[in-house]
């Protein structure tokens, strides 16, 4: 380097450590004094658009930008010239500058990095994914691109992607509490709660004054049962960020599985008298109003799932009007759409007849595995299956299957519990007579376990091994459990239950064996509503904070006659739930066996 090098490399040093000390006029001035000497220097003019950049002169800096890439067109340049534009908000401008300098230097995982942050900017997520996996390609220490990768990928429900990303983000800076937010989040998704709760307890200590982290801190611990310290956690962020409506709403959620329902139900009040478009506030409500027997307000807080992300049903996307219930029916042709689960599906499928004795042909639309059950309910012109393949005929009018309680007006006095199912057919009763061997004992059906995917599951299963302290009555016990979690497979070979399950590859398979049964003891499933809706007795085991169909402080049910509810108490403990379950179950068994000999 010779003398002339030397002094333009110590000049430009000056000028930089200048402007990152904030010394814009000085840095500038030297700028001047550099291009007095040079004019038609590029990089001195490139300079000055750095400094006007940092001083915050975006639009003087594509000026002195633009004149350097006159002179000479380097990645550098367009690379500053793609951040002015970004400083402006010109993204368009600044994708172009960001992708003529990839072409210059395509192994810069900077400028891939620069380009992934422009899509992101555009809400362009397509095209952002690639831009920091290609930014990772060349440099896998890139913490930044390893986050927005986790990020994105979470985004688009593709957890296990995204947990491997953010793995990588958190090694490269362990203590960052944003990134560790964000993998608490991943985790939690992944239903892998206490490592969410670690990782987001982590996040809270590097940065205690964040309501968001404070807040999630919450929501993992209300789904581990931890209510009281949610509480905490909820007012905590509350104190942080007063006035919150969404932080509100959840700390009323907390107070809720604590049982303070009144305390909830006006905290759901006041987040609704300053935001009557709160969706969450509404929804929560209607499930407080409808758990108390309001059904006229509950139902319409229900309709909310709609405008909640988390909560909007599988609706597909249907031509034509959706139908509330004003208009007339009569002579047309209205779908009914499955939008909630299989239980729902059954429950409200009751609706049918009533729509058909409007006048209107009914076509119902719910999952393939309920069809041969619910197709022959008195009015169904057409029961199809809900899958991306299925043709619709032509339909007038649309309806969710969980808005029909809304259209119909139901009140808890009003509640249309006749009969609706079909018996089974005779000769799938007579096969299953036939497995089932002789009925000389009580025969029951038991199912211990739901969708482990739903939310409430850790609330409403339990292990087999609970439910197994009942086996020991005079009874002949019947699985109707289908899936088997991790170690109820060995219980269940170690039970005097017979396991028939396999012949069950549909609801009508399952209605023709309950109707075989004396008696289903079931937590809150599918399988509890079908059996119900068929007539059949069913004691079903009830979480402390029910599901609002089972309602508050009843042990019978407005929806089906048939039902005796056995509910947890304030220890939410399943264990004292089975104790009364045996024992009632000892009493039937015995009656039984003493109407057998006396009939005998």
């Amino acid at each position: 380097m010779n003398c002339h090098e030397r002094r333009a490399a110590a000049l430009h040093a000056t000028i930089l450590k200048d402007t990152l000390d904030g010394r814009f006029p000085e840095a500038l001035s030297r700028c001047q004094e550099a291009l007095a000497a040079e004019p038609d220097n590029a990089d001195i003019m490139h300079l000055v658009g750095i400094v006007q950049l940092e001083a915050k002169q975006p639009d003087h800096a594509i000026e002195w930008i633009s004149r350097a890439i006159a002179k000479a067109t380097k990645p550098a340049y367009l690379t500053t010239l793609g951040l002015a534009h970004s400083a402006l908000g010109r993204h368009m401008e600044a994708f172009g500058a960001f992708d003529r300098a990839l072409q210059l230097a395509p192994g810069d995982a900077q400028l891939w990095w620069h380009k992934g942050m422009t899509f992101l900017a555009m809400d362009a997520l397509s095209g952002t994914l690639p831009c920091f996996e290609q930014t990772l390609k060349r440099d896998p220490r890139h913490a930044d691109a390893a986050y927005r990768c986790g990020f994105i990928l979470h985004a688009q429900k593709r957890f296990d992607e995204a947990l491997l990303h953010l793995n990588s983000s958190v090694t490269l800076r362990p203590r960052d509490a944003i990134t560790l937010h964000m993998r608490a989040m991943v985790l939690r998704d992944l239903r892998r709660l206490d490592e969410a709760l670690a990782d987001c307890f982590g996040a809270a200590q590097l940065d205690p004054g964040n309501a968001e982290i404070l807040n999630f801190l919450g929501t993992i611990l209300q789904e581990l049962g931890r209510d009281e310290e949610a509480l905490q956690a909820y007012e905590r962020a509350l104190r942080i960020s007063p006035g919150n409506l969404r932080m509100m709403t959840n700390w009323a959620s907390a107070l809720v599985w604590l049982g303070r329902v009144d305390e909830a139900t006006a905290v759901y009040r006041k987040v609704l008298a300053i935001d009557p478009d709160a969706g969450d506030a509404r929804f929560n409500l209607g499930v407080l109003q409808l758990l108390a027997g309001d059904f006229e307000n509950g139902w319409q807080g229900l309709e909310m799932r709609f405008r909640i992300p988390a909560l909007r049903p599988a609706y597909p996307e249907l031509r034509g009007p959706m139908w509330h219930g004003e208009e007339s029916i009569a002579g047309k042709t209205i779908l009914i759409c499955a939008d909630q689960g299989l239980g729902d599906s059954i429950q409200y499928a009751r609706y049918v007849p009533m729509l058909a004795a409007r006048g209107a042909r009914v076509i119902l639309v719910v999952e393939p595995i309920l069809c041969p059950l619910l197709a022959g309910i008195k009015g169904v012109a057409q029961c199809l299956p809900k899958l991306p393949e299925t043709v619709l005929p032509h339909y007038d009018l649309h309806c969710a299957i969980n808005s029909l309680p809304l259209t119909f007006g139901t009140r808890l006095d009003s509640v249309p519990n006749e009969a609706y199912l079909q018996p089974p057919a005779a000769d799938r009763v007579q096969a299953w007579e036939g497995r089932l061997g002789p009925h000389d004992k009580l025969r029951v059906g038991v199912i211990w376990s739901g969708n482990p995917d739903n939310r409430n599951d850790r609330n409403r299963s339990m292990p087999l091994a609970l439910m197994s302290r009942i086996f020991d009555v005079d009874a002949r016990f019947v699985s109707l459990q289908k899936q088997l979690r991790p170690g109820d497979a060995e219980t269940l070979r170690e039970t005097p239950v017979i396991d028939l399950t396999r012949h069950l590859i549909d609801f009508a398979e399952t209605a023709a064996l309950l109707s075989c049964l004396d008696l289903v003891i079931a937590v809150d499933t599918s399988v509890a509503h079908a059996a119900a809706a068929l007539g059949r007795p069913t004691w079903i085991l009830v979480p402390h904070l029910p599901d609002y169909r089972w309602m508050f402080d009843r042990d019978d049910n407005a929806w089906y006659p048939s039902v005796r509810l056995f509910r947890q108490d304030e220890s939410r403990d399943y264990a004292s739930v089975v104790a009364r379950v045996h024992a009632e179950l000892s009493n039937v068994a015995d009656i039984f066996m003493r109407e057998r000999h006396q009939a005998g």
